[in-house]
């Protein structure tokens, strides 16, 4: 039996045909090598056939996920097995349907069971069920070997090398023989880490000249050939003569896979040049977008098989020629970590997006964009349209689908400094759904986005429809071309990506006449350039994460002449700016780098002699203001650092031997220093319950040194200001009101508040309660931040 066809194994089941049974041996080993966990375990039977398997499974004490593609397997399985007890019955393809039905907690075990040789795209899906192991979980695969299979039916047998490489990247191997079936017991992760490699015998000559062709399937898939030279490899090879780059990919695709390409849909996006030995290398990037055909091996005695590969998991493939891996990196920069440095010349070339996504992605992106609709964070009908429409898998394709479409506070990093920072990310959907939103944009607006990475500009792209237009810039060369490649693959066509520093605004010829409708900025900004608001039109919105003490906020603006007016706060957090934002703050490190005094607004304050008051007495002032499990209390903070002279922030960077202060350590707390003395904010647990709605803690201050009690008693009296004329009912605050203006503004053209300078413009905040005149409440949807997640 060597078809693979599913109406073919729908007719051998439907005629009462079987497969081979489950033998003593089989039973044994499992028993002994893969028992269920105390308490009983879940396994995974794929390709359960009539569920021969699956009740062996049963009989040792999982709970069975049992699936096959042929439902006249499952009819004949439930019917032989009813009396089994604890199966679901899966009518399930693992190599093309959506998983959704499988058990999202993962399996204990999972068994395939004489099925493994009829998969086409083998270790795409071994590294699939690998990753749905729970921890200390085992995948086991039966299967006949070549040596013990008549030449005939080779197709449904492993030869060594197959079996090789179904064990590389496993922590832990076992094979066990059974009835001339092999046994392998896996365990650990699935991990083999990906190495560019070249191989054995160079080319000779001048020069070479090579092309490479890129193909995706209706998944997204990319294909690879597993070459008998034991390494992944791209369809391609040498031209021929005087034979155009994209010719040579397509013929070479043909050749080497049976596929068939025309000409106009073959696009060369990048040249790269490197040597092999003695021997310079020229191989051009082609990239294929639509093809037709099935995939075949017409070169057996080059390639084993060729099989499609997840984006993201081509970090743990193994060996992959050095010019292959290089193309793809080419295509999705950075899939494949850590390759040797390649001289790299991207093509200006007007690619058409190329379509393809698995049924997982699309259901998962559902329901993200139905999470954040439901949270409040997306109300209007075109910012939800573009959450469920823009494929946010594609602008991560390192990551996997349930990464990319996590609909929490995950931001996906993309880009890290020397230092393991976060550089650039895909922010957290919600927050980028709240501020589209904050834009207010209309249809055919254009739109300045400073700090790019793709998936956020089609988003926008989305929204304005095909009248608007979206310039998205970023100062990393490499994030740039990381978006460029992104929103050529998958984008609207409505998306213009610059390089260029955001601080010196946009580039001047792409500005509008009258200035940008909107511009929103996703990097934490310490100042405000002038030049955004002058690029802004007039009556336009500026949506940005603005520091103020060190707390950030993304505050929608709207123009009003010179003048930057918010209308809307959202708690955040952003990657540091560079180029000429870029910031460090003020440190004072105490008690051997312990402690850490953070000033975000002005220099370092004077740190002498207060060492030896933090080991001195430790004064506590109780401020009365209690709050509630999970209340927000991020008003409190910017309140702090707005109004309280000599504000900084107390960080815990390492443990402290004597629990000097009582602040979790990676945590910080609003502080005052002053003359040898400093007090800081936090909070106890005065209310215990083991009902939630009924815990409560108190806020405190703690003080040290001579003047301590003093600057804790200003502590303790903005605490309470802010809890009589800020701290709103039902856990909801009165915002600040915020005016943003030119530098150099006499203090006498300011509206009344308090005054936060910066070198490039003065921000004046006006808090209920100090003097000043509000406008209406400003409706906001409350962040997310409980207590207990620290200061």
């Amino acid at each position: 039996m060597t078809y693979i066809a599913r109406d073919q194994w729908e007719q051998h089941y439907s005629d009462g045909k079987n497969f081979r049974q489950v033998g003593e041996r089989e039973r044994a080993l499992l028993a002994e090598h893969t028992s269920a966990p105390d308490g009983g375990g879940r396994a995974l039977d794929v390709g359960c056939g009539t569920g021969g398997m699956t009740a062996c499974l049963a009989s040792l004490g999982y709970t069975v996920d049992a699936c096959d593609f042929a439902e006249s397997a499952l009819d004949r399985a439930r019917k032989e097995h009813a009396g089994v007890e604890g199966v679901r019955w899966l009518h399930l393809d693992i190599e093309r349907d959506d998983p959704a039905p499988l058990c999202e907690d993962g399996y204990d075990l999972v068994v395939l069971r004489l099925v493994y040789p009829f998969f086409v795209d083998r270790t795409r899906i071994l590294h699939s069920l690998g990753e749905r192991l729970r921890s200390g979980g085992a995948l086991v695969v039966v299967t006949p070997v070549a040596e013990h299979t008549p030449e005939e039916r080779r197709g449904i047998a492993l030869d060594e090398e197959e079996i090789a490489l179904l064990t590389v990247g496993w922590e832990r191997t076992q094979r066990f023989d059974a009835g001339q079936l092999a046994v392998l017991i896996l365990r650990g992760p699935c991990h083999a880490d990906t190495r560019a490699v070249e191989r054995q015998r160079p080319p000779s000559g001048p020069a070479a000249t090579a092309a490479l062709a890129v193909v995706t399937d209706e998944a997204g898939r990319v294909l690879l050939g597993r070459s008998h030279r034991g390494m992944w490899e791209l369809p391609g090879g040498k031209t021929l003569g005087a034979e155009r780059f994209e010719a040579a990919a397509v013929r070479e695709l043909a050749e080497e896979t049976g596929l068939a390409a025309e000409i106009e849909n073959a696009y060369v996006v990048t040249m790269l040049a490197d040597a092999a030995g003695e021997v310079p290398r020229l191989t051009a990037v082609v990239r294929i977008t639509a093809w037709s055909g099935t995939v075949s091996n017409p070169e057996p005695e080059k390639f084993a098989r060729w099989e499609f590969f997840d984006l993201h998991a081509l970090a743990c493939v193994g060996d992959v020629f050095a010019p292959a891996a290089a193309a793809v990196d080419a295509v999705w920069p950075e899939v494949i970590p850590s390759l040797p440095p390649t001289t790299s010349y991207p093509v200006a070339v007007d690619q058409p997006p190329v379509p393809g996504e698995p049924a997982e992605a699309v259901r998962l992106r559902r329901a993200m964009a139905e999470t954040v609709i439901g949270d409040g964070w997306a109300v209007s009908a075109p910012v939800g349209d573009a959450l469920r429409t823009v494929p946010r898998h594609r602008f991560a394709p390192e990551k996997n689908l349930k990464t990319a479409y996590d609909a929490g506070d995950v931001a996906i990093v993309t880009r890290r400094d020397e230092a393991g920072r976060a550089t650039s990310s895909v922010s957290a959907a919600w927050l980028q759904a709240d501020m589209i939103e904050g834009l207010g944009l209309e249809p055919g607006a254009v739109v300045w986005e400073a700090g790019s990475g793709g998936y956020n500009a089609e988003l926008l792209a989305h929204v304005v429809g095909p009248g608007g237009r979206v310039i998205t810039s970023d100062i990393d060369e490499y994030v740039v071309r990381r978006a460029r490649r992104f929103i050529a693959e998958a984008g609207s066509g409505r998306v213009t990506v610059v390089h260029g520093d955001a601080a010196h605004g946009a580039p001047a010829l792409l500005v509008p006449r009258g200035g940008f409708d909107a511009i929103v900025i996703t990097y934490n900004c310490w100042d405000i350039a002038p030049a955004w608001k002058d690029q802004l039109a007039e009556g336009g919105r500026l949506v940005l994460p603005l520091e103020l003490g060190g707390y950030t906020r993304a505050i929608t603006f709207q123009r009003a002449g010179d003048v930057l007016v918010a209308e809307k706060f959202t708690h955040c957090g952003f990657v540091p700016a560079q180029g000429a934002h870029a910031r460090t703050a003020a440190v004072a490190d105490l008690l051997d780098g312990q402690l850490q005094l953070r000033f975000e607004d002005g220099p370092a304050g004077s740190v002498e002699g207060l060492e030896e008051a933090l080991r001195g007495r430790r004064h506590e002032i109780a401020t009365g203001v209690t709050m509630g499990q999970g209340f927000y209390f991020g008003s409190l903070q910017l309140y702090a650092a707005t109004t309280v002279p000599g504000f900084c922030r107390l960080a815990v960077t390492a443990d402290q031997e004597s629990s000097v202060v009582q602040i979790t350590t990676g945590s910080d707390a609003p502080a005052v220093l002053g003359g040898a003395s400093l007090a800081y904010l936090t909070y106890a647990q005065t209310r215990h319950s083991e009902i939630r709605e009924e815990r409560e803690w108190e806020w405190y201050v703690h003080a040290f040194g001579d003047q301590g009690p003093a600057l804790g008693e200003k502590l303790a009296d903005a605490v309470r200001a802010w809890h009589r004329d800020v701290r709103g009912d039902g856990g909801r605050n009165t915002d600040p009101a915020v005016t943003v203006h030119p530098a150099g503004t006499p203090d006498h053209r300011l509206p009344p508040g308090d005054v936060v300078d910066k070198p490039l413009c003065r921000i004046v905040v006006q808090w209920p309660g100090r003097g000043a005149l509000l406008p209406s409440p400003i409706d906001r949807v409350e962040a997310r931040v409980a207590v207990g997640e620290g200061m």
